[in-house]
């Protein structure tokens, strides 16, 4: 149950989280549109996304990645659940943090990888509006952090909005002649609105926990076979044939999944109230990279010839195959509803009396035949 200690979002912090949200999926799906609509054929510019060959530089060419779809679902997910009121305030507070962070550690190395302007062949103006985007993108995510940290109130003071008394009560039980709770709420699972429960929450603490270290386990095995000078411009950004609108480094895409989905698993383990949404942003963006590699090995036939690859070409692609699954399955998990709020009065909550003809809750006393002063 909240205590005066907990602090939950405002009214305005979450309109302001909304607009920010769709600003961002505006930004993404602006490019994504851009690419579909100009790019020939369109179905080029799905296996562009994964990662295959763009083709000749031009016009015409696929200038985004795969990120910004991914970025334009994630703010349309996180606006949505800041948006509904039926969602507790900590979770809602947890889906912006979560997509201000992606989008913050994603688009970083943007600001220091070499200039894809220079490059041969790349449209100069495309390249410009690409590095604005990144910026207002970056912007955007900061502003999101913000309000997460500044847009917060005690909850004590909760029963001044949304209709809901200083007691935890709705406020037609006010006008109600008795309230019989049947079940203690706090008896049957104790926590924070939202916080989820214990047999999901350490469901989805392992399977992220064990995604997080199988891509941890990748990356030190690169870093092993291809040397610190290697594995650092991967890491880092290299002036390679990039898009205008580049994904991270493959090294530093593969560092942030890990982060999300450790940082993910301790936020399960530990039932935090913003665990939920983290955990759905992890698993979302594993399950995604995961399905890109096993479509764009289906479409090279490097599937087809699974015998015939070398041992860490089947390892990468049963990595891939486990984290769909481990993503997946930690999605649905993390999408199971919470502990639910207290003061929404639910959970056994009776008030009877309010209307005419009311029926009178078992084991509840009668209503008095003269309403007191002031009722």
């Amino acid at each position: 149950m909240s205590t005066v200690r907990d602090r939950v979002l405002t009214g305005g912090a979450r309109t302001t989280g909304v607009l920010l949200c769709l600003l961002l999926a505006l930004l993404g799906a602006a490019w994504a549109a851009r690419d579909l609509t100009a790019a020939r054929p369109g179905a080029e510019v799905w296996w562009a996304w994964l990662g295959g060959a763009r083709g000749a530089r031009d016009a015409t060419a696929p200038v985004s990645s795969l990120l910004d779809p991914l970025l334009a679902l994630g703010a349309l997910t996180a606006a949505v659940t800041a948006l509904r009121g039926a969602v507790p305030a900590p979770v809602a507070a947890g889906a912006l943090f979560s997509l201000g962070t992606a989008t913050a550690l994603l688009r970083a190395p943007l600001l220091w990888m070499p200039g894809v302007g220079r490059l041969p062949g790349t449209d100069t103006g495309l390249a410009s509006w690409a590095h604005r985007t990144v910026l207002a993108e970056l912007a955007l995510a900061a502003a999101l952090l913000v309000v997460v940290a500044a847009g917060r109130r005690r909850a004590g003071r909760a029963g001044r909005h949304r209709g809901r008394s200083v007691h935890g009560l709705p406020e037609a039980a006010l006008s109600a002649y008795g309230v019989v709770r049947a079940v203690p709420q706090a008896a049957a699972d104790p926590g924070r609105p939202g916080r989820p429960r214990k047999g999901p929450a350490r469901t989805t603490a392992v399977l992220l926990a064990a995604a997080g270290l199988a891509v941890a386990g990748g990356e030190l095995y690169r870093l092993l076979t291809s040397g610190a000078d290697g594995y650092r411009k991967g890491l880092l950004g290299d002036a390679t044939d990039l898009p205008a609108l580049p994904p991270p480094p493959a090294h530093w895409h593969a560092a942030v999944l890990v982060l999300l989905a450790l940082g993910a698993a301790v936020a399960a383990l530990r039932r935090a109230s913003w665990a939920r949404p983290a955990a759905v942003a992890a698993a979302a963006l594993l399950c995604a990279d995961g399905a890109g590699v096993l479509a764009l090995a289906a479409h090279t036939g490097r599937a087809a010839r699974l015998a015939a690859l070398s041992g860490p070409d089947r390892l990468e692609l049963a990595t891939a195959a486990f984290l769909v699954l481990s993503g997946l399955t930690a999605l649905l998990v993390a999408f199971r509803r919470g502990v639910p709020d207290p003061a929404c009065g639910a959970g056994g909550a009776l008030a009877y009396g309010s209307a005419p003809g009311a029926a009178r809750p078992p084991h509840a006393p009668p209503p008095p035949s003269t309403l007191p002063p002031g009722w």
